[in-house]
């Protein structure tokens, strides 16, 4: 204990480490009215974090050829003490990541939380949660299996609908005319080190803007006041809110423990949702399944590609929806940001809701 307050005191006198905790933590003041919808962040880092962890592991015995990889990963899962759960736990990890970035958008559309001065929160956030979808497809194909071939070739083959360089951006991506063994050569290296280096940067962007703007309030309840848009920088303070520690962060670990539980039943009891039986059969370019289907996430584009009489069509389509949802704080520019008091906002946002569920059901059935 001595040698540990020598160690504390040392670098306490060279960095002011107490008072840099103190001012961090304790000393940061949370909105009275904050509510659990704003820990899902924390159980989007800890989410991160553990797939960090089970992809370390996993790529201990991966190997990234074309005619090792399915072995590799049947190896992991039969003969690796632990290997099966550490697979399942990734697997079921980045399905739970992906519900986590959702709800975690969508709760910052409901309570307004995109609007000036956090625009850039909201764009740095909207590009986490494309990036977590581009972490999902590229890891999709590295098991080489027959699902994840063909899924992988139908969703390269979608970029072919666009207009002049479709062609060569599907060349692009697969790294030649069909999937193959340069395609997985590009997802690996895409999933393993760019993907993680940019997710980190982005990250680190996306926490310095919202610890540099304040904790917006919940625009609800008798403790939510009102904050006039200012022309010039202004850090929102709440003197008379909650210490972020030990107050909040007790709520934050209970939610992520929360998410952790989930993740372990679905882990031990159902990790089928997710690992179907195609997922099981090594990848034969020559056998086309009847059924391939994308991850329950890309539902909504499989099948709005299928709605309209050309593929490019459903492109636009999905390329406007994409692009409206990024803008959205230079778009909806009112400083209202009560649910109660924004009707038409409210009512296109439930709408936009039932549509992603309707159209991705859709798919699933169709």
């Amino acid at each position: 204990m001595k040698i540990k307050k020598m160690a504390i005191d040392w670098l306490d006198s060279r960095l002011g480490v107490s008072e840099l905790l103190h001012q961090q933590l304790g000393g940061y003041k949370l909105p009275r009215n904050i509510n659990t919808w704003y820990a899902l962040g924390a159980v989007i880092m800890a989410l991160f974090g553990l797939q960090f962890l089970t992809g370390i592991l996993l790529l201990i015995y991966y190997v990234p050829d074309t005619e090792k990889a399915f072995a590799s990963v049947t190896m992991i899962m039969n003969e690796v003490p632990f290997g099966w759960l550490f697979r399942y736990l990734h697997v079921v990890c980045s399905n739970l990541i992906i519900v986590a970035l959702l709800l975690h958008m969508m709760s910052v559309m409901f309570m307004g939380s995109y609007k000036r001065p956090r625009e850039l929160t909201w764009i740095s956030g909207f590009t986490l949660l494309n990036m977590g979808l581009v972490f999902c497809l590229t890891g999709y194909l590295l098991p080489w299996s027959q699902l994840s071939f063909w899924a992988t070739t139908v969703a390269t083959d979608a970029a072919g609908a666009v207009p002049v360089v479709g062609e060569y951006l599907v060349s692009f991506l697969r790294g030649g005319p069909s999937v193959g063994a340069a395609t997985l050569g590009r997802f690996f290296a895409l999933h393993v080190l760019v993907l993680p280096l940019a997710l980190m940067g982005l990250v680190g962007f996306h926490l310095f803007c919202v610890r540099r703007n304040g904790i917006s309030q919940a625009p609800f309840g008798k403790h939510y006041r009102p904050v006039e848009p200012s022309d010039t920088f202004t850090h929102e303070e709440h003197h008379d809110g909650i210490p972020f520690y030990p107050n909040y962060t007790s709520k934050e670990l209970g939610v992520i423990f929360f998410a952790l539980a989930i993740l372990v039943l679905i882990t031990f009891y159902a990790p089928w949702l997710f690992i179907p039986l195609d997922a099981l059969v090594p990848a034969d370019p020559f056998v086309t399944p009847d059924h391939i289907k994308p991850e329950w996430y890309f539902l909504w584009a499989y099948q709005t590609l299928k709605i309209f009489p050309s593929e490019f069509l459903g492109l636009a389509v999905q390329g406007a929806a994409m692009t409206f949802l990024a803008l959205l704080p230079f778009v909806d520019r009112g400083p209202e940001r009560r649910p109660g008091k924004r009707p038409l906002f409210l009512t296109c946002y439930l709408l936009g809701i039932l549509l992603f569920v309707g159209i991705s059901l859709w798919g699933h059935y169709s």
